[in-house]
């Protein structure tokens, strides 16, 4: 199959699209970002490529899975496993492996869902997004503010505020397959004190056989405006208990109407448990300096059969972290400068064991079962310059400290027999690691007419290494002696508002040094590296009071910029596309308001999902082919207290993977769900 090139699939959508974004308006409406600088500030003049996602878009979408309110940001894609698992892609490939979601600063409130070093390929489904007040995207390396992990960008998940009146609602939803979801929420606020209570439970039966969850989240927040202090306090708790389907495996089996419902994986399944709690406070020290502390606790602990591999163990993880955030807002005239320091402390394990005999180099019995405490100590500066022209510079600077002290709590060495040939496991002796880092960036944008600016921006992201990548050996490995992954990046953004028409456009170039990954031998070692560029749009667009479109587009290219051997690849993959790298897909969306027609707020919605072909391995001898899908969303208020929605998925019935790939000598299938009719109805309390 020919491939278009990344100018082709983009230049002439971009074109048509930018050609009707420039209407002349007086004023621009205001933007506000909270991720950038941890405070709501305006990003209309900001020199970063960044994405929100607002409450009212969150609520009509109301979303299964998280992928499905994901569209709407441009270079984001949630490749959904079974369930609520997913993979994450951020201007990126989909990234897979033990330490790929080192990549991503997943976050609620600022605040990492996992401690840094320990993070999940599915942790996103701890965040309470159902309920969120927004979803916010840094896209590249972040700012200052953020440290180990947040290369490719930050997903902030925002808890939803007080509300100044009462807003008190209950619904209830229903879909197919078994699936039904409750919502309740509670917010209002009474002199200095504001409520927000926001709590979902979802049961699904599953599309495939032998699969379905259950899961529970509620966020707690209560905001205090004193006349000294301003404390928000918020309590965010997730649980998901999961009968997970597998891969189904054959080419193009998701096709076949005997496979795209099994599930090869009966016994599979997945339990999880999050909690966190953080207290923000900040105080105004005087007219030019704000000081914000904010202390926090999180908890993880998970257990889950690890059904892509034959041999199945089950593994457990599980971590307890206290951390302390401490900044001060200092307005210094023409600048304003956030600094700061981030502490954090982390006790973690993780255990797998397998209960039947595989092979020898595949044993019954423990693999591994270690403890690590983890410290992280951070110092940084973020600069913004406040002048009275055309001009605004941007400039931050952080220093990071990681120390990992590992304790095996079995056997040092392989995990078999002396009958084993290559031993799968290795669990290395008593160690300790340490990693310092530096992240930079530098921007400046200029503002050529009151409702058009450009910007450009430098920024150099790390990770450190996870601990599973150093202390999760195999094939006789002692010791992983691993460098932190660096990322640079180089970007070019227009981004515009006026009367009808928002847009946002931004072209990126990223080079990624000291990559980690397993060799042929299946080592831990670092030093690949990738090559990343390409373009984003943004567009929102009002035809008239009752029509609009919104588009959302992504076209890039990620490739192995280094002749290396990795596990999987047959030979000298230089100039390859990384597996699982899409060279285009995005959303568009066509939305009507009829209430003209019925006298009632109401809303009709046409989305079109697409999703461009992409190989499935390094050598690229395999290839997903693509899908395009669309989804329908109908809403409308029925009276002063009921309201209700219809939502249909995937309304052509399409065949299509949500997630493909090809291993162990298979191609491999998570097959997306076909035709859906979702209902919702909400009741509003009154005083």
């Amino acid at each position: 199959m020919s491939r278009p090139t990344l100018h082709s699939c983009a230049a002439s959508l971009v074109c048509a699209l930018a050609t009707n974004a420039v209407i002349a308006a007086d004023t621009v409406t205001e933007n506000i970002i909270v991720t950038a600088t941890r405070v709501p500030e305006s990003a209309a003049r900001l020199p970063l490529a960044w994405s929100r996602v607002d409450a009212e878009a969150i609520g009509e979408v109301a979303a299964v899975h998280i992928n499905e309110i994901m569209q709407q940001v441009p270079g984001a894609w949630i490749s959904r496993g079974n369930g609520q698992e997913s993979l994450v892609a951020l201007r990126s490939p989909v990234l897979t492996g033990a330490g790929s979601c080192g990549a991503f600063y997943t976050a609620a409130d600022s605040i990492s869902l996992r401690a840094p070093g320990f993070c999940n390929v599915n942790q996103l489904f701890d965040a309470n997004f159902e309920q969120a007040g927004g979803i916010e995207v840094i896209k590249g390396p972040a700012t200052a503010l953020y440290g180990s992990n947040a290369m490719h960008g930050v997903i902030n998940i925002l808890s939803a505020a007080p509300t100044a009146e009462l807003d008190h609602r209950v619904s209830v939803e229903a879909g197919p397959y078994d699936y039904y979801r409750g919502k309740y929420r509670y917010a209002n606020t009474q002199g200095r004190h504001g409520i927000s209570i926001n709590i979902n439970g979802v049961t699904d039966g599953g599309y495939k056989d032998d699969s379905g969850y259950d899961q529970q989240k509620a966020t707690l927040r209560h905001d205090y405006d004193g006349a000294s202090w301003n404390i928000r306090t918020a309590l965010d708790a997730a649980n998901l208990n999961q009968e997970t389907a597998g891969f189904i495996q054959g080419e193009d089996a998701y096709k076949d109407s005997e496979l795209k419902d099994s599930n090869p994986n009966p016994e599979a399944y997945r339990d999880a448990w999050s909690w966190r709690l953080y207290s923000r406070a900040s105080r105004r020290l005087n007219e030019a300096h704000t000081l914000v502390i904010t202390p926090y606790l999180r908890d993880n602990d998970m257990a889950f059969l690890q059904h892509f591999v034959p041999w199945q163990p089950v593994e457990e993880n599980a971590h307890t972290s206290a951390g302390l955030k401490n900044a001060l807002h200092s307005d210094l005239g023409q600048w304003k400068l956030v600094s700061g320091i981030d502490l954090e402390y982390t006790d973690a394990m993780l255990k797998e064991v397998q209960d039947e005999p595989f092979s020898p180099n595949q044993p019954a019995g423990v693999h591994y079962d270690y403890q690590v405490d983890a410290s992280l100590a951070a110092a940084y500066g973020q600069l913004r310059s406040q002048w009275d022209s055309a001009w605004e510079l941007s400039a931050g600077a952080r220093f990071e400290y990681t120390n990992y002290d590992y304790n095996n709590r079995t056997g040092d060495g392989p995990a078999c027999g002396p009958e084993a040939s290559n031993c799968r496991f290795f669990r290395p002796a008593d160690r300790e690691d340490d990693f310092s880092n530096w992240s930079l960036n530098a921007g400046v944008s200029y503002r050529l007419t009151n409702q058009h600016l450009t910007y450009l921006r430098l920024a150099r992201g790390f990770r450190a290494p996870q601990a599973t990548e150093l202390y999760r050996l195999q094939a006789g490995q002692a010791v992983a002696n691993l460098d932190a992954e660096e990322i640079d990046n180089i970007e070019f953004g227009l981004r515009g508002d006026t009367q009808r028409a928002r847009y946002d456009l931004s072209l990126y170039y990223m080079e990624k040094d000291e990559v980690i990954f397993q060799d042929a031998d299946r080592q831990n070692i670092s030093g690949a590296s990738t090559r990343h560029y390409g373009a984003e749009l943004s567009l929102d667009y009002t035809f008239s009071d009752a029509w609009s479109l919104g588009v959302d587009v992504n076209a890039a290219s990620h490739t192995y910029d280094s002749a290396t051997a990795l596990l999987g690849s047959s030979g000298d993959i230089k100039g390859n596309d990384i597996d699982t790298s899409p060279r285009l897909f995005g959303s568009a969306r066509l939305a009507w308001e009829f209430s003209a027609l019925t006298g009632r707020p109401g809303r009709a919605q046409l989305e079109w999902v697409y999703m461009d072909s992409y190989y499935l391995e390094p050598d690229n001898e395999h290839e997903y082919e693509g899908h395009s899908l669309l989804n329908l969303r109908i809403s409308s208020e029925f009276s002063a207290r009921w309201s209700g929605a219809l939502r249909v998925t995937n309304l052509l019935d399409e065949d299509y993977a949500e997630r493909a790939d090809f291993g162990f000598g298979n191609y491999r299938y998570f097959t997306g769900q076909p035709l859906g009719v979702y209902g919702e109805i909400t009741y509003r309390f009154g005083e």
